[in-house]
């Protein structure tokens, strides 16, 4: 079962399944102000909650001639950036965190996609699981498929995470000690 928006709020607040929680749909800030600005959306929806990218990414780069390979990454192939807005070069990506961080009960499990927003302009969010029992900052995969440098806009919307209810499994996230477990920031790959 998919949990509403009233289920989402009370596992927030009574199990702090996510912090910060906003409430509501944000679409404007400062609205009704001379100076206010339309932002991507992020925050509680109907069915899930668009979170928000943070300020840090790790910007994918070549120019050590690296080779890409899960087992043995090298973090070398990343510069790092801090900042409000951030360019993803054509045709590359970038990892960033999520600003939320989360606490998935052991009944639920959830399904994070790229907001329609950015995919209509080349912008692909992978499609992240996050188990039952898992915590942490959401390392988020963002790929520009476009051959045009693309921007992306710490403290904003970026993907829609779902919330789905089943049974509790036998072994969740934290019981059997998964790798991604407590993140506190990017975490590149672990085998």
């Amino acid at each position: 079962m998919i949990l509403n928006d009233r289920e989402i709020a009370r596992l927030a607040r009574e199990h702090g399944m996510i912090e910060p929680f906003v409430p509501q749909q944000v679409r404007v800030l400062d609205e009704g102000t001379p100076g206010e600005r339309r932002v991507i959306s992020y925050g509680l929806s109907s069915f899930g909650y668009d979170l928000r990218v943070a300020r840090e990414f790790k910007i994918f780069t070549n120019v050590n001639s690296s080779v890409v390979d899960p087992k043995h990454f090298d973090p070398k192939a990343f510069v790092d950036f801090e900042g409000d807005v951030c360019i993803i070069p054509p045709n590359s990506f970038a990892l960033a965190r999520s600003m939320e961080y989360f606490r998935i009960p052991e009944d639920v499990v959830c399904i994070t996609l790229g907001k329609s927003t950015y995919a209509r302009c080349g912008i692909i969010v992978n499609i992240t699981p996050a188990e039952p029992g898992w915590r942490g900052y959401l390392t988020i995969e963002i790929s520009n498929t476009t051959p045009l440098p693309a921007r992306i806009y710490a403290g904003e919307g970026i993907a829609q995470m779902l919330f789905l209810r089943g049974e509790r499994p036998d072994v969740t996230y934290a019981t059997r000690q998964g790798k991604y477990q407590d993140q506190q920031g990017i975490v590149l790959p672990k085998v």
